[in-house]
């Protein structure tokens, strides 16, 4: 069972979302925000597995919600958790197929998963599972927009990514190489010729000596660093490339 936390600023479209999550077996819906700051006082309270944020017209104060959320300042999470709680919860946004600018800013914010809004009912519910179960969801339009974003930035990693970069072995280099590839954690162990547990251990890894919550965190770490071109991503149809699976 998740918990998930909705913000939606239309009312109605709260109250559909609310009917279909709370109609999962395995969801359970613990509050609504109307608005950014509703959202941000709600979420250490609750402590949600999951917060489900309709970007609607994003822009930096919605981004600056989804960071404040996934990534409390040590105030505000004293203020609302004890040290033996749990972290903070992953944040899955959506939004609209023309926000693609904002897709980079999203995901640096610290955001577990972009989804267009448009998506299938079954399509949210497994995102909303992966993403709170620590996974990562990124739809293929805003994967192209992530490569884009770092083909602009150029190879420019600072000395503080590179270091990240070398605390990492070399096994573990092959596995975010492949991860950022979009491999599935199967498609992995059969490359590397391991099992899938240890592809797991080597994701955690790889999460704790780069600073990373999520995937999809690793995912921009990779081409950031260079570690990663974006030619060698495979073609743009295959679907939520970076999911935890």
């Amino acid at each position: 069972m998740i918990t998930v936390l909705i913000v939606n600023d239309q009312t109605l479209q709260r109250l559909g979302l609310r009917m279909f999550l709370e109609a999962q077996p395995s969801i359970t819906v613990v509050g609504e925000a109307a608005d950014c700051d509703q959202a941000i006082r709600a979420a250490g309270p609750l402590r949600p597995d999951a917060v489900l944020m309709d970007m609607g017209r994003p822009d930096v104060d919605r981004i600056q919600a989804v960071r404040r959320i996934a990534r409390p300042d040590s105030h505000v999470q004293a203020r609302h958790t004890d040290p033996a709680s749990r972290l903070p919860p992953r944040v899955l946004v959506l939004a609209p197929s023309d926000a693609d600018e904002y897709a980079y800013a999203t995901l640096r914010a610290g955001a577990g998963g972009l989804l267009l809004k448009d998506a299938l009912p079954d399509e949210l519910a497994a995102a909303l599972h992966t993403v709170a179960l620590g996974g990562s969801v990124l739809s293929p339009r805003f994967t192209r927009a992530l490569i884009e974003a770092v083909r602009d930035q150029g190879s420019t990693s600072s000395t503080d990514r590179r270091s990240r970069l070398s605390r990492l072995t070399e096994r573990e280099i092959e596995v975010l190489a492949a991860l950022a590839s979009g491999w599935s954690n199967s498609e992995i162990a059969e490359r590397l010729s391991i099992a899938p547990t240890t592809v797991k251990t080597h994701i955690s890894n790889i999460l704790a000596k780069i600073g990373a919550r999520a995937r999809v965190q690793a995912v921009v770490f990779a081409y950031e660093t260079g570690l990663v071109k974006p030619l060698s991503l495979r073609p743009p149809g295959r679907a939520d490339a970076v999911a935890s699976r």
